[in-house]
């Protein structure tokens, strides 16, 4: 039975600064970015449905973090006191790992050149 990995992309628009990077870094003032979030769940092709997991249940997990990080200063997210890609995507990996089986990778895109990737 073949392995398979889907995915599923989200964006939000949020503001942050990194607080914990010289006084001289640019990215210790306030800015923001049109994030860009890839959702990856890996697993068998269910025979009786023809997928992996459905899309809209992919929808549907990351629904209630896009409400907390949407349009948000980010510093001021529960556990994104120091908001770089690297900790949005454990971030969000934290929060539907149990949610989302198979879930196999989170990543962050802060600009379309730069981002992390998570895998748990």
């Amino acid at each position: 039975m073949p392995t398979l990995e889907i995915y599923k992309e989200f964006q939000f628009d949020a503001a942050h600064y990194l607080p914990l990077v010289p006084e001289d870094h640019k990215c210790r003032h306030m800015h923001g970015h049109t994030y860009r979030v890839l959702i990856t769940a890996k697993g068998h092709v269910n025979q009786d449905r023809g997928w992996v997991e459905d899309f809209g249940f992919l929808k549907l997990a990351w629904e209630p973090l896009s409400r907390q990080l949407d349009h948000k200063i980010l510093n001021e997210v529960d556990g994104l006191e120091n908001p770089t890609a690297e900790h949005i995507a454990i971030w969000i990996w934290d929060r539907l790992i149990s949610t989302i089986p198979g879930l196999h990778s989170v990543e962050v895109k802060e600009t379309p050149s730069s981002g992390a990737i998570y895998r748990g």
